[in-house]
């Protein structure tokens, strides 16, 4: 239970993405753009687990996530990083799996057979 208070913790970080340490660049971009607010919950947590977790990001969530952006998805990330709760995860580990999350989400929305 304590894992899961603690997944949801960071799911909320995610969303808010760190916002009293982030650093203003990033939160402009995001705010000026109202980022935080055009992903759908479940497809939050799906790139959140993707990018800092182990798990994967399907069709429906990939189009979210190219809707969104490279720039913001970028921004986000960066800001999540900035969060004091996430020093201990290596920030280049966490971009690898961020481009890595957007290029396959590009790929899987680029591709004429859908999945997932």
């Amino acid at each position: 239970m304590e894992s899961l208070h603690v997944y949801s913790v960071l799911v909320v970080l995610f969303l808010t993405c760190g916002a009293v340490m982030a650093t203003k660049e990033n939160d402009q971009i995001i705010k000026e753009n109202n980022y935080e607010t055009k992903m759908g919950l479940p497809c939050v947590l799906e790139a959140f687990t993707s990018i800092f977790k182990t798990g994967s990001i399907f069709n429906k969530c990939c189009g979210e996530l190219v809707v969104l952006g490279k720039v913001c998805h970028s921004a986000l990330v960066k800001r999540t990083l900035e969060n004091p709760l996430f020093k201990d995860l290596s920030p280049a580990t966490i971009i690898a799996k961020s481009i890595q999350t957007w290029n396959n989400c590009l790929a899987l929305i680029d591709s004429p057979f859908p999945s997932a």
